[in-house]
């Protein structure tokens, strides 16, 4: 019986020491797990210190360097999408990542970590520039699903400020070679307060770029490539560094050709039908010719729809304005020659006689 007993006690040992063994590999798991949870609240209390003794005295009203030198903002912008172009509104709408980069010396600190990556609460508690965009007519901040905004201050005082945004710009378009013509839609930035003596603006190296034109809108546009410039503007309110990037699109003819010129031809060539028919045909050609001016005022008017009121002439205003002529031209050919045929007749001749010997008779 003992014999028997030793194998199952000799079982149960060797169990009891593998279970043991489990328990203590856990153990020191779940202690180095704790321990690697901790390091991140250590680093969260750091950087909560520093940003309390950064903002301790800090006062968000002035500028960085007032009074000493001007204020640098190193601009980078990233064009995300762009269109559609209004012809009729003289605008087009651009969805951009604007990044501004600056010192301020107040922001310096010690500390291992060099970059402080921060949310948007951040921004309303630090100076930040105050840029606008000159000839916006609406923009838009995105806020889904968090504020599309981005601070980085690094330990010698550099700061990165980024945000999303989705502009409504001015064009002013000139629209005498339409739908033939070339266009640079600019957008234009500056500070809103502080002159050129205070605030300065400069482009970065590559500091504009665009995404893949695929998702863009420019449905009747080709984009033609970009530049930026900078510029003083003297105000009365001092000289401000105003910063532009253009952006050139060339028109594309293939709506117009499909939806006025082709048309505009067909309903010319139609109208040279009429030659063809027997002059005594008064009634087919009156109606054929008749038609075709009709057709032409209506394609007119259509034409004259996708363009805004302006007052001067366009190559598609002179392009329909000549096609017109030539349909007119065809109907007024008729009306002469059945004027100067019915006029040859020989009941024509001795109405005309009849009418002069009364005429004479009257006397």
């Amino acid at each position: 019986m003992s014999a028997k007993l030793l194998p199952l006690l000799f079982l149960l040992s060797v169990f009891h020491a593998c279970s043991t063994k489990v328990e203590e590999d856990e153990y020191e798991d779940g202690t180095a797990n704790q321990k690697w949870v901790l390091a991140p609240k250590t680093q969260d209390t750091d950087v909560t210190l520093i940003l309390n003794k950064l903002l301790r005295e800090y006062d968000k009203k002035l500028r960085p360097d007032i009074g000493i030198k001007p204020t640098v903002i190193d601009v980078d912008i990233y064009v995300n999408s762009i269109g559609p172009v209004s012809s009729i509104n003289m605008e087009y709408q651009i969805d951009i990542f604007f990044a501004q980069t600056w010192t301020d010396s107040r922001l310096r600190f010690n500390s291992t970590m060099k970059i402080l990556t921060l949310n948007s609460n951040m921004v309303g508690l630090i100076w930040i520039p105050d840029t606008i965009f000159r000839n916006s007519k609406t923009a838009e901040a995105h806020w889904i699903t968090t504020p599309n905004q981005l601070l980085r201050i690094w330990n010698d005082g550099k700061i990165l400020y980024t945000l999303r945004l989705t502009i409504n710009a001015e064009c002013q378009l000139q629209l005498h070679n339409f739908p033939m013509d070339e266009h640079s839609c600019p957008l234009i930035f500056s500070s809103y307060g502080y002159p050129k003596e205070e605030m300065v603006y400069r482009w970065r190296k590559n500091s504009v770029e665009a995404a893949d034109q695929k998702s863009w809108r420019l449905y009747q546009f080709d984009f033609m490539g970009l530049r930026n410039t900078s510029e003083i503007v003297k105000t009365s309110a001092g000289d401000y560094v105003v910063m532009t990037i253009y952006f050139d699109l060339s028109r594309r003819m293939g709506y117009f050709t499909i939806q006025t010129y082709i048309p505009c031809i067909l309903t010319v060539v139609l109208s040279w039908v009429s030659f063809w028919i027997k002059k005594d045909a008064t009634p087919a050609r009156t109606a054929l010719g008749i038609t075709t001016v009709l057709t032409m005022t209506t394609l007119s008017t259509i034409a004259r729809k996708s363009l805004p009121r302006v007052s001067y002439v366009t190559a598609m205003d002179l392009f329909v304005t000549v096609c017109f002529l030539f349909v007119f031209a065809a109907l007024m050919e008729y009306a002469t020659l059945n004027y100067y045929s019915s006029c040859r007749k020989p009941n024509c001749t001795k109405k005309k006689k009849s009418v002069r010997w009364k005429h004479l008779n009257f006397f």
